[in-house]
């Protein structure tokens, strides 16, 4: 089975800059989007893909936030939002059920704008942190794509030093992911097969910092414990550039 997860920085953008032409040929089974930036009625069928079944959640700002999910097959169930009005009135959550399989689309909140975003990520991490455990307690297993918005360790940043002290690489993000993955046992599926440097996934449209690869790693799959050894191959595809964000790419001994 293969996930692909990319934050389209706007959906429209992206399809002007041949995503869709390119992810058609990719054959995965699932497609996790974030960063639509655009009500699904605003779109025409350039981005429809054949062969896929379609899915949005939309933010009720225009222009703002949104997930979706394509998937080759129709999914059992598909449940948007999780629950409390920041996470669900922007659009960041959907969900794919198939068998005792879920999939998910997530983009969780920036905190660089200013402080009172950062309140609304501390306050999105901390409810979400409520749903992630109760998801261990189903008899589920989860992948979780997208944009977390959270560089983990040292090597999942170029400057690390001089980012302590800003969002997505402050203690209490990185200390939240160790909970995540130490305590609770999730799995960062990409280092489980993966611990080279210099692999990231988003760049700042500042300067050189595609060119020069200065980047972060902020968008993951991460998946329940049970699939830890289920992960094949991964992949961040630079060959084209749809977005400030690459796509990721993994395969899973898995079959829906």
């Amino acid at each position: 089975m293969r996930i692909l997860t990319l934050n389209l920085n706007g959906i429209r953008s992206a399809t002007k800059k041949g995503f869709f032409t390119w992810v058609a040929q990719q054959k995965a089974d699932v497609i996790c989007l974030q960063e639509t930036r655009a009500q699904e009625h605003q779109l025409d069928g350039a981005i429809c893909l054949p062969g896929y079944h379609m899915y949005f959640f939309d933010a009720e700002k225009k222009g703002y936030s949104g997930v979706a999910l394509y998937t080759k097959q129709k999914p059992d169930k598909v449940k948007t939002g999780l629950g409390w009005d920041h996470a669900d009135k922007e659009g960041r959550y959907i969900q794919a059920d198939f068998g005792n399989l879920s999939v998910a689309s997530i983009y969780m909140p920036s905190g660089t704008s200013g402080d009172a975003r950062q309140v609304i990520k501390y306050d999105f991490m901390a409810q979400y942190e409520k749903l992630l455990i109760k998801q261990l307690q189903q008899k589920r297993e989860f992948i979780i794509c997208g944009d977390w918005n959270i560089a983990h360790k040292e090597i999942d940043l170029k400057n690390w030093r001089g980012n302590k002290k800003n969002s997505g690489f402050l203690p209490e993000e990185r200390a939240w992911l160790d909970k995540l993955f130490d305590e609770l046992k999730y799995v960062d599926a990409f280092r489980t097969i993966n611990q080279e440097p210099d692999q990231y996934t988003w760049w700042s449209n500042r300067g050189q910092a595609y060119a020069k690869n200065v980047g972060w790693r902020i968008d993951y799959q991460i998946t329940t414990p049970g699939l830890k050894h289920k992960v094949k191959s991964a992949s961040i595809y630079k060959a084209q550039k749809f977005s400030d964000h690459a796509p990721l790419i993994m395969d899973y001994d898995l079959s829906l």
